[in-house]
Parts: structure tokens; sequence; C-alpha cells
């Protein structure tokens, strides 16, 4: 078995503490592009962190070895060694003493000067994506580092990441249409989950006061820029804490995202600024509906006017604060006004991001929204909240006051990335069939 002392990276970092040449090394990778020139030959190796050149000369290597260079084609991996030089033109490349064909690729690769850009086969073959583009490898990897910090900022500060069930009886804690299947063994319907809540608070009335998850949620509904069927999401619940507390610990997990995508926080994205730095603006929904249609609406009326005319227009991050009752069943009303429950949205260039909840810990108005949400689903609102049982059955044991908070890691990446579309977010996306 070849195995590599060094990467294409750690290799050019040994060369530049050396006067001239290096020790022997060895390398392994996919050839990217090839060049001849009579009695040698260049050859780009690609590893999983970066490329380096190859340096093959028939005289160093052997007429036989050199030769197996030269019939070398891109995509073929292959284990090289020998010592690192810098070339005339300032190039860090690996002279090859030896090589061995480790894979030998048998479909050709995109065209070596245009990459892959077809779109729906960058989606539908990502391996093939993630060889030809290394700024598709680089969005991965910051994605990877975003959810990294985000579990770290979330242990520092005491909470228990936990995992909750994906098949579930009752699909509760958001407004989607969910996935069907059928366990054999129990002979009963179930559903992938739409969301993390439901469970998430039953660890708060079991006694742990700081829970989150990050896991796929499942929703069968449409495909678009923004939505893809399965997705991550975020979800975090603490005791003893109200919406409030939630917004501030929302600009920290933007916060801690963004420098670990390293990205600032007055950027663009896809060519309009944003400034992520907090304090984020805070206002009521009635408020700013009035505001931009003179209109002073309640209710499902008044969701209905801010979605159309309001949150377009919100392009700096504002937390859009106080819901109407009618639209958020598990949500706290606000002292002030019990038509409005203490929840909020944070928007970002027309688009949520965030959604939160001083959570409704009282069992009888918990029983009654239930039932008000039941009634529409009987209704024909498919996307109305179940009646659940088990749940109301836990929060009549004592649900302690808390926050929580549901934020989709896809579009946080989409955004401190600079993608246009979920799917540049997520590795192998949900597909329409491929066609002959």
């Amino acid at each position: 078995m070849f195995r590599p002392t060094h990467s294409s990276e750690s290799a050019k970092a040994l060369l530049a503490q050396a006067n001239d040449r290096t020790d022997p090394v060895s390398l392994a990778g996919r050839v990217m592009v090839k060049r001849l020139h009579g009695g040698s030959a260049f050859a780009d190796l690609q590893d999983g962190v970066g490329r380096v050149q190859l340096f093959a000369s028939r005289d160093i290597l052997g007429p036989e070895p050199f030769d197996r260079f030269v019939e070398l084609d891109p995509g073929d991996i292959v284990g090289a060694s020998g010592p690192m030089f810098t070339t005339r033109r300032g190039e860090p490349t690996l002279e090859v003493h030896a090589l061995e064909l480790l894979t030998k690729a048998h479909r050709p690769l995109p065209d070596k000067w245009h990459g892959l850009k077809d779109i729906e086969i960058r989606y539908r073959q990502r391996y093939v994506d993630l060889i030809a583009n290394p700024s598709v490898r680089e969005v991965f990897r910051a994605r990877t580092r975003v959810i990294a910090a985000i579990r770290h900022l979330y242990d520092e500060r005491g909470f228990l990441e936990v995992e909750t069930p994906v098949l579930q009886e009752i699909p509760g804690g958001g407004h989607a249409r969910p996935f069907l299947t059928h366990h054999n063994a129990l002979d009963r319907d179930l559903y992938l989950r739409i969301a993390l809540e439901l469970h998430l608070k039953r660890l708060l009335v079991g006694g742990f006061e700081r829970v989150y998850e990050i896991g796929r949620v499942f929703r069968n509904e449409g495909i678009s820029p923004r939505h893809n069927p399965e997705f991550t999401l975020l979800e975090s619940y603490q005791a003893f804490v109200d919406y409030q507390d939630v917004m501030r610990l929302v600009e920290d997990i933007i916060v801690t995202a963004a420098e670990a995508a390293g990205q600032p926080l007055a950027t663009t994205y896809q060519g309009e600024e944003v400034n992520l730095e907090p304090p984020y603006r805070r206002e009521r929904m009635a408020d700013l509906v009035l505001e931009h249609t003179g209109r002073s609406a309640y209710g499902i009326e008044l969701n209905d006017l801010f979605e159309e005319h309001v949150e377009p227009k919100l392009r700096q991050p504002t937390f859009v604060i106080d819901y109407p009752v009618e639209i958020s069943p598990l949500a706290r009303r606000c002292e002030y006004d019990p038509r409005f429950v203490e929840r909020f949205e944070l928007i970002i260039l027309g688009r949520e991001y965030a959604n939160a909840f001083t959570e409704l810990t009282d069992a009888v108005d918990q029983r009654e929204r239930f039932e008000a949400q039941a009634a529409k689903r009987a209704a024909g609102d498919i996307e109305a909240h179940p009646m659940d049982e088990d749940f109301l059955r836990a929060v009549e044991y004592g649900l302690p006051p808390c926050g929580g908070l549901g934020m989709g890691v896809d579009r946080l990446v989409m955004l401190l990335t600079d993608q246009p579309a979920i799917r540049d977010v997520i590795l192998f996306p949900v597909m329409k069939p491929e066609t002959a």
C-alpha cells in the first residue's frame, strides 16, 4: 500500500523551510493536467487540500517509468515520491523518482480549462463537481467549520447536544407537509420529522435545562433556490430565558459562524451589501405593517400583509417580533396584548434565517391552541399542527419557562459563502429523475 508522507500543502511548507531541495517526500492524489516537453513531462497533482506540480524526467525516472508517467490520463490517482524543488518560474515542484498508479480513471474529467459548468450535472454528480471545482470544495469545508463552531459555542455555554427521533408518530413542531412511511414490524404509519421542537421540550420537562440538536428534517414540499425537501436544522431550548435572550444568542451564533467561514461581518451576498455586525434592529410586526402599508391589522391578515409588503424590503438584519397568536400555537402570549405572542424571526435580505419563541408553558392554553389547530386540520388545512396528547401530557408535568430557537443551517451557510441556491451548500440535494 502506497502511503503518502505529506500533503501538497505540507510539502510546499517543507520546501519553504529548505534552502534548495528537500529530502524525498511521498504524495498521493489525482492527476489533473499533464504537459509533455520531449524527454520530460509535468503534471498537476490534486489531493485533499490543494495542488502541486510533478516533474518527471526520462533521465531521472528511467525509460519505462517515464513512459508510464506519459501515459497517465487526467483523473488517474497516483503516488509519487521524490524531493521538492522550485522551478526557475518559482513553482514548487516534486521531482518524481518513483511513481505508482493507484487507481485508473475510466471516465474523462471535464474540460481542463473550463471545469464543470452544467448546473444539473454539478448537483447530480457532485463527486465530479468536487474534483473539477476547488471553490466548491471550499464551500463545503466552510460548511463543516460553521457547524463545528456553532457546536462549540453551545457546548461552551453548557448546552447538552442530544438526538431525537427521526421517525415520529405525530409530525409536530412546524407547519409543513410531512413524508409518510410505514413500519412493517409494527404495522403502523410513521412520519419523517418536520422539526425537532417537541421532543427537545420534553427533555426540558425531564430536567435538562439547556439542550440543542443539529439534525436533518424533512418536508414534503417544493424545491426552489431556498428550499430542499431534506435540510439541516439547528434547534435549541434553554430554561429560564425569554425571546430577548434568544435574540442575543442568535447574534452570537451569526458572528461565530461568520468567523468560522472566514467571512467579514460587513460583507456582500450576491452583490448586495449586508452588515452582520450586532446589535440587529428589533421591530414589532404590527408596527412594520403599519409603516409600510398604513394599515392596522391582526391575526392571519397581519401576517399576510407582512409577507407580501414588508418582508422582501427588510434587507439588513432585522428581528421582527410579536407575531399573531393564530400562526404561533407554541409561543407564549405577550403580556401587553394577548393577540400577539413573544416570537421573532430574523430577516436578512428579505429571507427568514431564524425563528424563535418564548415558549408556551401553560398546559391549558396549549391544549386550547392544539384544539384550534386540529379544527383547522379537520377543515382541510393539512399544514395545521396536529393534536399531540403525549406532548400535552409532558407539559402538564411542568415545562419550565424557556426560550427556543430554530435556525436553518443551510441558509446560513448560503449567506456566509455567497451561494445563490440551497443546492450549492448541500452535498447531494434532491433532484428530479435523470432523463436518458
